[in-house]
């Protein structure tokens, strides 16, 4: 049976004489779509730093059944683990579709690719006009990142991500900041952007009805450690877990 695409074993993150990531174990594969879920503080988005290489950490994480331990996160990228951040990071200068066309450059041509004489000619505008389909992005292609609402905001920047080809899409809190309209736009998107691209999905994320829309499985962090993990509705069920983060929610 081969290896998922992503497999961390033992994940610690250390700054100074704090733990916060404690032996972290997380698995996750293409086309499947997992959540980790935990109160503020407990080591998520900690945790996709040394996910994705930009955290130190001890332990070991595999991509593709390789040792990436020593890969920058450059190369991770180009593995085809990529990922989203909590705070949007889009080029609100550039049109959407500018925007799309320069994460397919990007892919194409690693690390520093603004260093690089004709980079344009390495764009996919076929790649960039498909995902602005898909993501349902068309009535605002042309119009300048920076002045989108949240919502579609979100969905700009998840668009970047999957103009890389990426085999798993590490997305940080996406509903952070969205009304409920907007999250609902979000969920089925990502959902037809995961079946149509074949990639899988690791999202940290707080709001349950994401979660339970879209998760398969869940691992719960508390003060840096792994206190629950498995399918969605086992693990939400959990006494530890209700105790730990869903308190009342849990029981709605």
């Amino acid at each position: 049976m081969s290896e998922p695409f992503l497999a961390a074993d033992g994940v610690t993150v250390r700054f100074g004489g704090l733990t916060a990531v404690d032996s972290v174990s997380v698995v996750a594969d293409r086309g499947e779509t997992v959540g980790i879920i935990g109160p503020n503080g407990a080591g998520k988005t900690t945790l996709f730093g040394a996910l994705c290489g930009s955290v130190p950490a001890e332990g070991t994480v595999r991509v593709e059944g390789q040792d990436a331990g020593t890969w920058a996160p450059h190369r991770r990228a180009r593995a085809g683990l990529t990922r989203t951040f909590q705070q949007r990071e889009l080029f609100g200068s550039l049109t959407v579709r500018d925007n799309l066309l320069f994460a397919t450059e990007a892919a194409a041509l690693g690390q520093r690719p603004m260093r690089l004489a004709r980079r344009h000619a390495y764009r996919q505008p076929d790649k960039a006009d498909a995902t602005i389909e898909l993501l349902g992005l068309q009535g605002c292609a042309g119009m300048l990142a920076g002045s989108l609402p949240g919502g579609l905001a979100r969905l700009v920047e998840i668009g970047r991500a999957l103009c890389t080809d990426p085999a798993l899409v590490l997305l940080d809190e996406p509903s952070s900041g969205l009304d409920n309209d907007e999250t609902a736009q979000l969920v089925d998107r990502l959902r037809a952007a995961a079946a149509a691209c074949g990639c899988g999905l690791l999202l940290v994320e707080h709001d349950m009805s994401v979660v339970n829309a879209l998760c398969e499985r869940l691992y719960v962090l508390d003060f840096g450690s792994c206190i629950a993990s498995g399918p969605t509705a086992e693990v939400l069920a959990s006494a530890e877990v209700r105790e730990a983060y869903l308190g009342d929610l849990g029981a709605a």
